[in-house]
């Protein structure tokens, strides 16, 4: 995809999501800082701030994700893997209990919600902390597959929401 074919359906995956139940419903919204060929989320940052929600980025401590609150997009800064997380990131963090909705990147996904993440399982084991939080996965049609391969420990997302289709797991 061109750049502006990216932009462009990232707009409608993210506009999707702001029209779903779930955002709607979110106080404390987990959202990922997106990659050049990931859904883009830098908008979404703005709105979700703007409609007054509590918006948490993910960081990486030795081998474990936490998230920490963002106040405003001023406070990005670029963190483990070259991935933009919040500034004092420690004086910030957010107890995943009080999370409810977890906005998670994969690289593929499929039907049944499953996906493939990039190896490191940095979302599965936060996910097991984050039991009350809706796991919404925003995609490019292209990233659906027929079937993700899935170990044990992998944990399927609750949608996958796609700038045509939206999936629930089943």
């Amino acid at each position: 995809m061109s750049v502006n074919e990216r932009i462009f359906f990232s707009r409608a995956a993210v506009e999707k999501f702001l029209l779903h139940p779930i955002y709607k419903s979110s106080k404390i919204i987990m959202a990922y800082s997106s990659t050049a060929l990931e859904i883009q989320l830098g908008e979404f940052f703005f709105t979700a701030l703007s409609h007054g929600k509590i918006l948490a980025i993910p960081f990486i401590r030795g081998r474990e994700m936490f998230a920490a609150e963002l106040l405003s997009v001023d406070e990005l800064e670029i963190g483990a893997y070259d991935i933009l997380t919040v500034k004092n990131a420690d004086d910030k963090i957010i107890d995943a209990k009080k999370i409810d909705c977890i906005v998670t990147p994969g690289f593929a996904f499929d039907a049944n919600c499953n996906r493939l993440g990039k190896g490191g399982g940095y979302y599965d084991k936060f996910f097991v902390n984050a039991i009350n939080a809706k796991k919404i996965a925003l995609a490019h049609d292209c990233q659906i597959v027929d079937k993700v391969p899935i170990e044990q420990h992998d944990m399927p997302v609750d949608f996958v929401i796609t700038p045509t289709k939206i999936f629930s797991y089943k």
